[in-house]
């Protein structure tokens, strides 16, 4: 009997320690989104933190949505946008941007940890008049080309920023992203007021190269940039 109740103990300890193994966690490697345009290919990674943008803007790229569109606004030293679905079969003298799929994006801003600094992918927006709670457009979005800025400029940026977000403690800028903004170069002014959610790890050659385009009227490239196709890639 004494061995019998022994056995059944053992068993349960035996059980016990199968139960009690850590499973392994299978980790989620990041989106990986390649632009090929007229002027060459930017590569992108999108951030896990903003997943309603991330799972959007990769819906769009699976519908083949993006595929023809034109970077319609252009701002050397700022940024360039795409995303207008009216941009596909648009003429010269058409004035783009305020076009969309219907629906948009519940805002994900999550400064200061995710900044506009140079290679940063943003969603466009309406504005603040119309658009209080900052939700982002269904399909627009823009690359930061930026400039670099100065400790002076950026205390400033720093003022500004806790007057615009009403933040009760002094904003400042980390070391690691003051530096950023001084030698890599971003758009400060734009810091938590709209959602980033990715940024490129390839092609700042070309958003160089897409950002010195000559422009026309509402910062329209005079000669086309158009997204000739996106997609998701593995690495």
């Amino acid at each position: 009997m004494k061995k019998i109740v022994l056995s059944i103990i053992i068993c349960f300890v035996a059980v016990g320690i199968v139960a009690a193994k850590p499973q392994r966690v299978k980790k989620q490697r990041q989106k990986m989104v390649k632009i090929e345009t007229t002027l060459g290919t930017i590569k992108v990674k999108l951030y896990d933190e903003t997943p309603q943008h991330r799972d959007n803007f990769l819906k769009l790229v699976k519908e083949e949505f993006y595929e023809g569109v034109l970077f319609h606004r252009v701002i050397k030293g700022f940024m360039i946008q795409a995303g207008d679905p009216e941009s596909k079969t648009a003429d010269a003298t058409t004035r783009l941007g305020a076009g969309g799929l219907g629906y948009t994006v519940p805002a994900e801003i999550e400064f200061p940890k995710l900044y506009h600094k140079r290679g940063a992918l943003a969603a466009a927006r309406q504005g603040d008049m119309v658009n209080p709670e900052r939700k982002s457009s269904s399909c627009q979005f823009y690359i930061v080309q930026g400039e670099t800025f100065t400790d002076a400029q950026l205390d400033q940026m720093e003022m500004r920023l806790q007057y615009q977000l009403r933040m009760k403690e002094p904003f400042k800028y980390t070391e690691e992203q003051r530096l950023t903004y001084k030698t890599f170069g971003g758009t400060p002014h734009l810091d938590g007021q709209y959602t980033v959610f990715g940024e490129v790890v390839e092609g700042f050659d070309v958003l160089q190269k897409i950002s010195e385009v000559e422009t026309g009227a509402a910062d329209r490239p005079k000669e086309d940039v158009r997204i000739l196709k996106v997609k998701v890639c593995k690495k």
